[in-house]
Order: C-alpha cells, then sequence, then structure tokens
C-alpha cells in the first residue's frame, strides 16, 4: 500500500512525459495532494474543475440506468492528454487520480497501465 505522496511520486517518475499529478476527493473538489504543474497548469484549479467533470459523467451513467463503473475519463487537448482515474478500492472512494501528459512524449497506453497500478495500491 501507498500513501498519497508515495503515489504520485509514482505516476511523475513512472509516467514518460508526465507534467503533473493530483489525488482528488470528488465530494468535496479539494486536491489531497499535488505534485508537478506549474503558472501554465495549476493542479488545485484543475481537480476542482474535473471533478465537475466526474460528477456530471455518473450522473449521465445513473440516469442511463447503466451498473458500470466508471474506470478512466480521456480528455485530449492538442498539446496535453489529462486522464481522470476513478479509484474503486477499498479506501478511494469518492477519490480519483488525476494525471496531466505531455502528448507529444507520451504513451497514452502505458500511463493508464501505470494509473491503474497505483489506483490499486493508493492507501488513504
Amino acid at each position: 500500500m501507498a500513501d498519497v505522496d508515495v503515489s504520485l511520486k509514482e505516476l511523475m517518475t513512472g509516467v514518460e512525459g508526465a507534467l503533473g499529478a493530483a489525488v482528488v476527493d470528488y465530494t468535496s473538489g479539494l486536491a489531497l495532494g499535488v505534485l508537478g504543474g506549474g503558472k501554465d497548469l495549476d493542479l488545485e484549479v484543475a481537480a476542482a474543475g474535473n471533478t465537475d467533470v466526474v460528477r456530471a459523467q455518473m450522473r449521465t451513467l445513473e440516469h442511463l440506468g447503466l451498473a458500470s463503473q466508471i474506470e478512466d475519463i480521456l480528455i485530449t487537448l492538442d498539446r496535453h492528454y489529462h486522464v481522470i482515474r476513478l479509484v474503486n478500492g477499498r479506501s478511494g472512494n469518492g477519490l480519483f487520480l488525476y494525471l496531466v501528459m505531455d502528448k507529444a512524449r507520451s504513451n497514452l497506453a502505458m500511463a493508464r497501465h501505470q494509473l491503474k497500478r497505483v489506483e490499486e495500491n493508493l492507501a488513504v
């Protein structure tokens, strides 16, 4: 089991092209931890904004009557990938991992694999 800080370090060092990562509580919109980012990438603001994305997607699934769980949500921009991975483990109810990557330097499939591994080992 890995705590929030260790999990964020694993994402930033284990994903080629990682620019920033966060663990976010989508019930409150608060980031429990952030690593990376910068003046052009405010992870606190992104965490709050992506909370709305997660909530909207969950409402949509509920309205459609789908019993499926969200694994991840991908947002593709011209220079970045933004991946939201819901934490479905025993201690992660209400949390998601958020990873921002440089589109030109990252491998999306490998990043999703790393996010899944980190999600499975996250202990809050």
